[in-house]
C-alpha cells in the first residue's frame, strides 16, 4: 500500500490542487487595496487635527477614486475572462 504524501509543495498540495501566480495575485490586491485605505485614513487624521479639514476630504476622496480604479480594472478583467471562456466574442 502506498501512502500519499501530505506535505505542500510549491507547485501544489497533496490532493493535487495547483497553486498559480494568479492566486498570489488576488492577495496581492487586497493587500494594495488596505494599503491604501490606511494611508489615506493617516494622511486624513493628519490633516484634520492641523484644522485642514478641506484638504482631509480631498485625499479621502482621492483615495476612494484610487481604489474604485482598481476594483473597475478587476471587473474588466473578470469580464474578459467569462467572454473569452464562454466564447462570447
Amino acid at each position: 500500500m502506498n501512502k500519499q504524501k501530505t506535505a505542500i509543495t510549491a507547485k501544489g498540495d497533496a490532493r493535487g490542487h495547483k497553486y498559480s501566480a494568479h492566486n498570489a495575485m488576488n492577495i496581492d490586491v487586497i493587500f494594495r487595496i488596505a494599503g491604501i485605505g490606511i494611508l489615506i485614513t493617516v494622511v486624513n487624521q493628519v490633516l484634520s487635527k492641523n484644522g485642514r479639514d478641506d484638504m482631509a476630504t480631498m485625499v479621502t476622496l482621492a483615495g476612494v477614486i484610487i481604489v474604485l480604479a482598481v476594483v473597475v480594472t478587476m471587473i474588466n478583467d473578470f469580464f474578459t475572462t467569462v467572454r473569452t471562456m464562454f466564447q462570447l466574442f
